[in-house]
């Protein structure tokens, strides 16, 4: 097994759906929002009433000893942010060597409990036969050109009717796509907002998606007793 100094490979049930034939998926988890002092790696996690619902209690997530490995990367970040840049090329490098090997496609996503701007330290374009994706709370990304390799989703939540509409205007504008955290999986709608909604659980393959397209997702960990408005329905 390879190991790597920041990535989880098959360590997630969401990511482990897409991977097969043709990808393998990489995922990076760091300690999201305000866990660590002094850092704050999700900055619209309030405004969003995404933190209490966050995703970093799902799955192994739950477990004392994840969350200390996450905390200690997210220190890293922090306390030397040129080594932690260092680490992460290196884990790309070799993540794609495997991938090579294997006749596979390597796809990571860089925030998997964070929502870093990882575009503007370069690393997409160090990287140009690797494919990047991510989930964004932050909106002004989608306006912004990045790296041909590297695909955004927002996130949608209706904590904040601002923000909702924020959201929903970007995805017109750009023709990007929306994740919608559902309670109830078995009851998504067709359209939602005026969107048409494809199932995004399937897999995690976001940049394979159909675009101007409402991404369905469903509640799990503590986001199933979420009453802020992350959730809907």
């Amino acid at each position: 097994m390879t190991k790597y100094n920041l990535f989880s490979v098959n360590a997630d049930a969401k990511t482990s759906k897409g991977n097969g034939d043709k990808y393998l998926t990489a995922i990076q988890y760091l300690a999201p929002a305000r866990q660590v002092s002094g850092v704050n790696l999700c900055p619209m996690a309030q405004t969003a009433g995404c933190e209490k619902a966050c995703l970093y209690s799902a799955g192994r997530g739950r477990f004392s000893n994840v969350q200390a490995a996450r905390i200690r990367k997210t220190m890293l970040w922090r306390d030397n942010r040129a080594l932690f840049l260092e680490k992460l090329e290196q884990d790309i490098d070799k993540f794609a060597a495997y991938c090579r090997k294997r006749a596979l496609s390597p796809a990571i996503r860089l925030n998997g409990t964070s929502d870093i701007r990882f575009e503007r330290f370069g690393i997409m374009q160090n990287f140009p036969g690797v494919q990047f994706y991510d989930y964004t709370k932050d909106v002004s990304r989608a306006y912004k050109t990045l790296p041909d390799n590297y695909h955004l989703t927002l996130s949608y939540s209706e904590a904040n009717d601002e923000y909702a509409e924020r959201v929903a205007m970007a995805v017109a504008d750009t023709g990007r796509n929306m994740a919608v955290v559902f309670r109830d999986r078995h009851n998504i709608p067709a359209t939602f907002r005026g969107f048409p909604v494809l199932d995004g659980d399937k897999d995690d393959l976001r940049f394979l998606d159909k675009p101007g397209h409402v991404v369905a997702l469903y509640a799990k960990g503590d986001a199933k007793r979420d009453k802020t408005g992350f959730v809907v329905g």
